[in-house]
């Protein structure tokens, strides 16, 4: 039993170890890069709560205004390459 958890923890650290070379491989992410993920990720929350919001919603000028908001949503995302 206890060569079957070590086989596992030998696989475990070869696995961290080519994390650990493929992460560094990877270019930095510079603060534009930064700012752009966190912009597409506050508006795919906010097309979130919209949706949700549409689904609940029983007034349809209310339902037309966030359809609207979903939408101008829609178009920044898409203009920042999803």
């Amino acid at each position: 039993m206890a060569r079957g958890w070590e086989s596992k923890s030998v696989e475990a650290q070869i696995d961290a170890a080519e994390m650990q070379r493929s992460s560094s491989l990877r270019k930095p992410v510079t603060e534009q890069d930064l700012e752009l993920i966190r912009k597409r990720e506050s508006l795919t929350l906010s097309r979130t709560r919209v949706m949700r919001e549409i689904e609940g919603a029983k007034n349809p000028k209310y339902q037309a205004i966030l359809k609207k908001a979903l939408a101008g949503l829609d178009a920044q995302l898409a203009a920042l390459g999803r």
